[in-house]
């Protein structure tokens, strides 16, 4: 029955993609590459040799203003998507229509563990590890792939869990991004095995998953969570939350604020009060999630707008 649900989500995907090009075609030129990043270290070694393997291969999209003038450097933003096992969906459809009508070339890299592709991309997952360095591998890509792309005006923003892997991808590589915008992420994975369900902890705690539960190793959870990492942050950053969060409760992140506030780190950051729609609540097509999305918008015009 898995592998029924492994060619199901592949289906899904399949049709997914064509929607791309009927709901966005008209704005961007759209692609979808086959690129390599940082090598599964779960796989078998390349022929027998120790520590020898072939680099993870990953899919990832590619959005270009149709009106772009490609004899000039433009900005670029990476947009990976969020959720354990997700995947880029048209779910993002009028997010990616925003940034590529205001100029922005996007790339959303479907990291390790995605789903849509098979059992063994879904479980070469690395929650919060290896999937950052996948995100950072589709930014080094486009930068050599496009010679209308400025390395100087780089950013990320990412919701949930792709809020986590904006945060760790700034921290562990700071000189590859100038702004980074975290919306409802996940920042402590400590906190959120306690509140979260029994079901929810076998998911991490699965042997091709982190393989441990937090009680067993903490440490290995702190490592993953950018609230124990946030004295790295050297990045201009803007974090909202939405205290009617059921998802990644408004607890996360604010541990996360308090940490880059005693680290005495320079950021912004929003709480939102009771907005409806929760986790969702500026991902949505409502007044107030155009307004929360605006204020995304001008930030990250700051620093990669000239």
């Amino acid at each position: 029955m898995e592998e029924v649900g492994f060619s199901l989500d592949r289906l899904a995907k399949q049709l997914d993609d064509l929607l791309w090009f009927q709901r966005v075609g008209d704005l961007a030129e759209i692609d979808k590459v086959f690129i390599p990043t940082v090598p599964n270290p779960h796989e078998e070694a390349t022929y027998g040799i120790e520590n020898e393997r072939h680099p993870f291969k990953m899919w990832a999209y590619v959005f270009v203003p149709r009106e772009l003038d490609r004899n000039r450097k433009h900005p670029l933003l990476l947009l990976p998507h969020g959720g354990v096992h997700a995947d880029f969906t048209t779910y993002y459809t009028h997010i990616v229509r925003e940034l590529v009508g205001q100029g922005y070339v996007v790339v959303a890299p479907e990291y390790r563990g995605s789903t849509g592709y098979g059992r063994d991309y879904y479980e070469a997952i690395d929650y919060g590890g290896l999937e950052v360095d996948d995100t950072v591998a589709a930014r080094d890509w486009a930068l050599e792939s496009f010679s209308f792309l400025d390395p100087d005006r780089v950013g990320i923003l990412g919701w949930s869990h792709g809020g986590l892997i904006a945060l760790m991808a700034v921290f562990d590589h700071p000189a590859k991004f100038q702004v980074a915008y975290a919306g409802v992420p996940v920042s402590d994975l400590v906190a959120r095995m306690g509140y979260q369900t029994q079901d929810y902890r076998d998911l991490y705690s699965a042997e091709h998953h982190i393989g441990k539960t937090a009680n067993e190793d903490v440490e290995e959870y702190r490592r993953r969570s950018p609230a124990w990492n946030a004295e790295k942050l050297r990045t201009p950053l803007l974090v909202h939350t939405n205290t009617n969060d059921r998802d990644v409760h408004v607890l996360e992140v604010e541990h996360l604020i308090k940490s880059l506030e005693a680290a005495d780190k320079e950021f912004e950051y929003r709480i939102y009060e009771d907005v409806p729609g929760g986790h969702s609540f500026n991902r949505m097509d409502t007044p107030a999630a155009h307004r929360s999305r605006q204020e995304i918008y001008e930030f990250l015009a700051r620093y990669l707008k000239k």
